[in-house]
């Protein structure tokens, strides 16, 4: 993303510009400003929640990859200086097309799993298969980056409207706030999209999810959680 599009920090509160809408199937990279946001969708399909008697097992259902899962957990501990908050913890699995479900909230305690769809960036699928194949940290490669995160906290920005910072915890992704990565609603992700396209857009390099399912998802992350996302 260019010097105009990095989020403006001020205080714990941020201006973002952050990604800009990639619904269109062409595999040509687009320049120029985001568009203004939005009408949120009247309703939308809930989030598959699969719920855990009990006194189980994490994910009992299997829901998540088990690679994935061992890697968060590790993730966690390595991180643990910045990942302060342990009850659930938050995966993308970007092995999966995009549009399946394959942004996971974990309840660690409970042994709960939230389902939901996410974005990958347009330079991580250039040919718009639905299938992220390439990933980097670099400003302006539109591409998703995959590592562990920690969240930030929810805030507002001037292109986006609500959204989630994200702070990168690893080379594979530590300009993460320079690329202004973040979590936010998008149009190309919202289930009138999917099925009218049979996959979600692309987006710069954030994590995008529906309008509906940024609303839960911005209330219950907060700061100091893990996402981790892999391939």
């Amino acid at each position: 993303m260019r010097l105009s599009r990095r989020g403006l920090i001020l205080g714990g509160s941020a201006l973002l510009a952050g990604c800009s809408s990639a619904a269109t199937t062409s595999s040509i990279p687009l320049v120029g400003a985001a568009p203004t946001l939005s009408r949120v969708p009247d309703h939308a399909p809930a989030p598959q929640v699969h719920m855990a008697d009990a006194g189980t097992m994490i994910d009992p259902h299997g829901l998540v990859r088990k690679d994935l899962v061992e890697r968060a957990r590790a993730a966690m501990d390595t991180h643990g200086h910045r990942i302060s908050r342990r009850d659930r913890m938050y995966l993308v699995d970007f092995q999966k097309f995009s549009g399946s479900e394959r942004l996971y909230e974990v309840d660690l305690e409970g042994g709960w799993v939230t389902s939901y769809r996410t974005s990958h960036g347009r330079g991580s699928d250039p040919a718009h298969s639905g299938y992220a194949q390439r990933f980097s940290n670099e400003p302006d490669s539109h591409m998703s980056s995959i590592g562990a995160y920690a969240t930030a906290g929810a805030s507002w920005g001037s292109q986006q409207g609500p959204n989630v910072l994200l702070d990168g915890l690893e080379y594979s992704n530590n300009l993460a706030r320079e690329r202004a990565i973040i979590i936010h609603g998008a149009d190309y992700a919202d289930p009138a999209f999917l099925a009218r396209e049979g996959k979600l857009g692309r987006s710069y390099g954030c994590f995008s999810v529906s309008h509906a399912d940024l609303v839960p998802l911005r209330e219950r992350m907060g700061e100091g959680r893990l996402l981790f996302a892999m391939t």
